[in-house]
């Protein structure tokens, strides 16, 4: 219950969260239509305003050249004044058309206006006035005439653009200046700038909204499908939730039935099972495999010892012990036979057969050395005779998978090498672990070892040689623990496992036992 409030409130938040998401990009899709159009606007403000710039000065230019040029240079009748209205066959200087030019245009396009100043303005006319970006603008073209300033500004509704050039003196403007009486400065040269020349444009921003209208509309139509999208998303989503409740309910029996399914398999199986990797059919292959046979001694004897409750507890943990000490290496689990186990290595997974044979022997180590602890344990919770187990290990050819009916299998092995290794378990010393000499070949750098009785056995043709395994010689398992067992001797420490506090206390127990055993021989000689 708790876990599907817990699912609604999680639809709800995402639900929202996407829908603060959609608003916000509604929102700021103006914002980015107004970028847009913003930045549109300036780029052609800014080529209308060049384009009208170079307009004016290219006529003014000719005009002066191929007209004015041309009358001064053959004197008559005609003047070349600025207040050419008052005389009668007078034309205007360049100045004055190229003002009368951009009044022209600012009566035909109101959002143009046209400039034509100068800081050095003839006597007896007003003068200019230049605001800060004019003057900023002269005094910068007088040192580098050779680029125009463009400047722009945009507000809410607005777009502007203010473009200035310089007004450079040509040969006829010099001639003219340097000699007239009204002239305020005589010392004019040739690519001087008297002044500037400025086109102003501005243009609402809404003129360019329509060039939009497809874009706006599939956008509109955009966030429709967008909202739409949501809603029905929401209404599956409760439906998914719905089926989600029901599917989570299966999965929970699956998973608690797959859960106390996989308590019957080894992990491997379970695992190769329910990835797909196998197959449930009866099928069978021919591997090499090191398999593993232990037994605890006298088993029965024990249990007419103990209640069964006890022996019940004490068989649990350990085999849960011996089992958590298999899966660390690697090894599947075959079965539990009574109070013996069979294990085995190289299927469904081998890391190759001197790998395997190694991880069985340092399995098979672990797990009498993990036995000597817990019989310390079960000793000191008043338990006179503990377990003691005998191992035996084989390697050879064995058939594994799964054997049994269509209804019902079993996934094991079967083969006389598998019958071996629980013959050599049978001739193990309590505590002791026997291989075959298969098996030893493929540890032999790892174990030192002694042969024992050569034996013979039903269904295996050569004579088998074990060997009594005395110590790993790597160090993996017992590089800090002593085991040792023999009529009127089962020793174990674990000198890792020894706190500094309890060290003085284990050379005394260590004392006192060669004590004994001195004065049992003193005994012994008188």
């Amino acid at each position: 219950m708790e876990k599907d409030q817990n699912d609604n409130e999680n639809l709800r938040s995402r639900a929202l969260l996407t829908g603060c998401l959609i608003a916000l990009l509604l929102a700021a899709l103006p914002v980015a239509v107004w970028l847009d159009l913003t930045s549109l606007s300036d780029a052609a403000l800014r080529r209308q305003a060049s384009d009208l710039n170079s307009v004016i000065k290219s006529v003014r230019h000719y005009y002066s050249a191929n007209v004015v040029g041309r009358i001064l240079a053959h004197p008559g009748q005609v003047q070349v004044i600025h207040d050419y209205e008052n005389v009668p066959g007078a034309i205007p200087i360049p100045a004055t058309l190229s003002l009368e030019l951009g009044k022209v245009i600012g009566e035909q396009q109101s959002n143009i206006t046209y400039r034509f100043v100068s800081d050095y303005p003839f006597k007896n006319r007003a003068p200019h006035q230049l605001d800060a970006f004019e003057q900023d603008a002269l005094e910068a073209l007088r040192n580098d005439a050779s680029n125009n300033i463009v400047s722009g500004k945009a507000d809410l509704f607005s777009d502007s653009v203010r473009l200035v050039s310089p007004v450079v003196m040509a040969p006829a403007c010099v001639a003219c200046h340097n000699v007239h009486p009204e002239s305020p400065k005589r010392d004019w040269k040739v690519g001087d700038v008297r002044g500037i020349q400025e086109v102003s444009i501005t243009q609402p921003i809404a003129a360019n909204l329509f060039s939009f209208k497809f874009l706006l509309a599939y956008l509109v139509l955009a966030a429709v499908s967008g909202v739409s999208f949501v809603a029905m998303q929401r209404r599956q989503s409760l439906k998914i939730v719905a089926m989600n409740k029901e599917l989570e309910t299966n999965n929970d029996f699956l998973a608690t039935l797959s859960m106390k399914i996989s308590r019957y398999i080894p992990p491997q199986i379970y695992k190769s099972i329910f990835s797909g990797q196998k197959d449930v059919v009866i099928h069978t292959e021919r591997k090499k495999l090191t398999i593993f046979f232990s037994d605890i001694q006298n088993f029965t004897a024990t249990t007419e010892r103990l209640q069964p409750e006890l022996i019940t507890q004490l068989l649990n943990e350990y085999f849960t012990e011996m089992s958590e000490i298999a899966h660390r290496h690697g090894g599947t689990i075959d079965k539990f036979i009574g109070d013996a186990m069979l294990i085995f290595f190289g299927d469904p997974e081998s890391k190759g057969d001197r790998a395997d044979a190694q991880a069985c022997l340092r399995m098979a180590w672990a797990m009498q050395r993990r036995l000597a602890e817990l019989n310390a344990k079960w000793r000191a919770a008043g338990i006179e005779q503990p377990f003691r187990a005998r191992i035996g290990i084989n390697s050879g050819y064995c058939n594994v998978g799964n054997f049994g009916s269509a209804d019902r299998m079993d996934y094991t092995i079967i083969g006389a090498e598998a019958n071996l290794a629980a013959r050599l378990q049978a001739i193990a010393e309590p505590g002791g672990i026997v291989i075959s000499y298969e098996t030893y070949a493929l540890v032999s750098d790892i174990i030192a070892a002694h042969t024992l009785p050569s034996i013979t056995m039903k269904g295996i043709s050569r004579e088998v040689v074990p060997y009594a395994v005395d110590h790993l010689r790597d160090g993996s398992e017992a590089s800090n623990v002593v085991i040792e067992k023999m009529p009127g001797l089962e020793f174990y420490l674990d000198a890792a496992a020894v706190t500094p506090a309890d060290s003085d206390k284990v050379r005394a127990v260590l004392l006192q036992a060669l004590s004994s055993l001195e004065r049992r021989e003193e005994k012994a000689a008188e």
